[in-house]
């Protein structure tokens, strides 16, 4: 069990820092007990002065039909076969059951979909969300909302704002929150962030590299793998854009994304059975995947390759002051780079015992390097493992990422790497929908910040009166969330797949990852930004939550926690909890006849005392 970690904060309603799972059978420790009584009563009782926002906006997603990505790009919709024989949980039973499996699976629970999942089935349920088209993408979001008018005076070009707006909208609005949920898991294990990024246009750059991850997350992980390598936002990111072949003044190639593409994104950095443990050596050693020669010999692979301005057009921007600028447009960022073949190195290179002769074509090289890390038997049990971890468990075991390391290998069809088919196997999987789960205290992952935000928008409907979802970076830790899609402070993601706190009291080979985001400031910052979130919206009101169903039940204060419980917790609140939570309410008498305002206030207080605790900070 993750130990319980002490925190004193200063107006901070309650403690996130929880341990990271308490048995059914057991209350909370005393002191978050004390903690979230403390906070039922002030939320019940100053709720009323909270006004303000966090900063972002609200609006509906926009409609129309489906518009064409680049032609390098595959048509996402697909129909496939996800099996459900062989899983003894696919057809939930209760809606808990049902709740916990959307939970895993996209970003809320509504009742609709809950009936929907067990009315059908999981299986079934994952096929039809698998065949649906992709929906608006994020790039013509930013360009009907005039984002990619170069002569607007707010200079859009040179801006990183549009794409946390961008962002924000497709988590929280978009059509098929599920395929958008993979998107989302993808985009922290093929990384590129938003605030690494400096170029015109890099708002853009981002949303096409976002609707890569959703255009490919029901495609296959090979043509994943070159659409990033090739993607403008992952050239400028990590320096493949420009990269240049060797020459005789001693200059080399840049290796950063040969080294990158695979200790991240392919093969890490030890060897690894099928079941994603680590092989020894005969003194019981992890054995290394690649060594510096792997390195600088990949890195020859990808020279030549530079942003296609194919489609360029120049645009003279007066400057204060005299003057004008040119500025291209944003063409650029939705092609794939191409290559400039007087830059690219043909030496002969050899890495990973494959070797690509001299003078190869740069377009077979690049086949021959992508394929051979494809094919590599770290790749399956590396990438599925994480996928585990960012949608279902912390500490999956060693026989489940086996199970699904066997999917991507093959589908049941001869074929590799079918992500419908990885991420089936990840959501039906006897582990992850079966019961035992609940009781075994290392079991699950704590809720990433951004994905509790976008769950409230989600369950509760929200929507922005101007459209426009100006929500900004939210990753200020003492003021925020500490955590913003698309923002991660590095290539490595918010947090490492093996964290481990600092003198953490935890079983032999138990991580925790995102507890690495953790401290004093963000428990804090999070309780007291989602305060004024649930009750004030954002963005001065411009998006916030109605809260209609929930009204209708503010003077049953057990079935309104109810309703909390199964919509937001898939029913894992305890009961002493739960029974807390009530009690919380109830000391501050509601009725019928109550004004709107008491009424608001109380449902305001339900789901912020929900949203505090640690069962459901612990999602399982």
């Amino acid at each position: 069990m993750i130990p319980e970690m002490t925190v004193d904060i200063v107006d901070a309603p309650a403690s996130a820092c929880a341990p990271l799972h308490h048995p059914p059978s057991k209350a909370l420790p005393v002191a978050c007990n004390a903690l979230l009584v403390g906070m039922s009563s002030v939320a019940a009782a100053t709720l009323t002065a909270c006004g303000g926002g966090g900063g972002g906006g609200g609006g509906a997603a926009s409609g129309g039909s489906n518009p064409p990505l680049p032609p390098s790009e595959p048509v996402p919709g697909r129909t496939v076969e996800v099996p459900s024989v062989g899983y003894n949980y696919a057809s939930p039973a209760t809606d808990e059951d049902a709740a916990r499996f959307l939970l895993q699976a996209q970003f809320s629970a509504s009742e609709a979909d809950i009936a929907a999942v067990r009315s059908s089935g999981c299986a079934a349920w994952l096929l039809q969300q698998v065949a649906l088209p992709y929906g608006d993408t994020g790039w013509d979001w930013l360009n009907a909302r005039g984002y990619g008018d170069v002569l607007n005076p707010a200079n859009y070009y040179d801006s990183s704002s549009q794409g946390d707006y961008m962002i924000w909208n497709q988590l929280m609005a978009a059509p098929h929150p599920m395929r958008r949920r993979m998107a989302l898991a993808l985009s922290e294990f093929f990384v590129v962030s938003l605030s690494g990024l400096s170029f015109s246009w890099r708002s853009h750059a981002m949303a096409h590299y976002w609707d890569t991850l959703v255009a490919h997350a029901f495609g296959n992980f090979r043509d994943l793998l070159e659409a990033v390598t090739l993607n403008p936002a992952m050239g400028y990111y990590l320096n493949t854009k420009g990269n240049k072949k060797e020459n005789s003044s001693g200059r080399q190639p840049d290796e950063n994304y040969a080294r990158e593409i695979m200790q991240l994104f392919t093969i890490g950095l030890n060897q690894l059975n099928a079941d994603g443990t680590a092989k020894r050596d005969g003194e019981g050693n992890m054995i290394d995947t690649y060594g510096a020669s792997d390195v600088s010999n990949l890195a020859r692979v990808f020279t030549g390759y530079d942003l296609d301005q194919s489609q360029n057009v120049n645009t003279d921007i007066p400057q204060t002051g005299g003057g004008t600028r040119k500025v291209g447009s944003a063409a650029f960022a939705r092609l794939p780079m191409v290559l400039t073949e007087s830059n690219h190195s043909t030496l002969a290179l050899t890495f990973l015992g494959v070797t690509i002769a001299a003078n190869t074509p740069a377009a077979q090289a690049l086949k021959i390097a992508l394929d051979t890390l494809f094919n590599h038997a770290n790749t399956a049990p590396f990438f599925c493992k994480q996928m585990i971890q960012r949608l279902v468990t912390s500490n999956p075991s060693p026989a489940y990422v086996g199970r699904v390391a066997a999917v991507f290998a093959n589908n049941g069809a001869g074929v590799r790497g079918d992500l419908a088919h990885v991420f089936s196997a990840i959501l039906l999987d006897d582990e992850a929908r079966g019961p035992l789960g609940l009781s075994q205290p290392e079991f699950g992952k704590l809720r990433e910040p951004m994905l509790r935000l976008v769950q409230w928008a989600r369950t509760f409907g929200v929507s922005s009166t101007s459209g426009a979802w100006k929500i900004g970076d939210l990753s200020n830790a003492g003021t925020q969330l500490g955590q913003s899609p698309l923002r991660s402070p590095s290539v490595f993601n918010f947090f490492r797949p093996g964290y481990v706190p600092p003198s953490a009291a935890l079983s032999a080979g138990v991580v925790v990852p995102e507890f690495q985001i953790v401290t004093e400031s963000s428990v804090g910052g999070y309780l007291n930004y989602m305060m004024n979130v649930i009750s004030s919206g954002i963005n001065s009101g411009d998006m916030s939550a109605p809260y209609t169903a929930e009204l209708a039940l503010v003077t049953d204060t057990a079935a309104l926690v109810r309703r909390l419980n199964l919509l937001l917790c898939a029913g894992q609140l305890t009961q002493p909890n739960e029974a807390l939570i009530v009690n919380a309410l109830n000391a501050t008498p509601v009725t019928a006849s109550s004004s709107a305002t008491v009424k608001r206030n109380r449902i305001c207080a339900a789901v912020l005392m929900v949203m505090a605790s640690s069962d459901y900070l612990i999602q399982k």
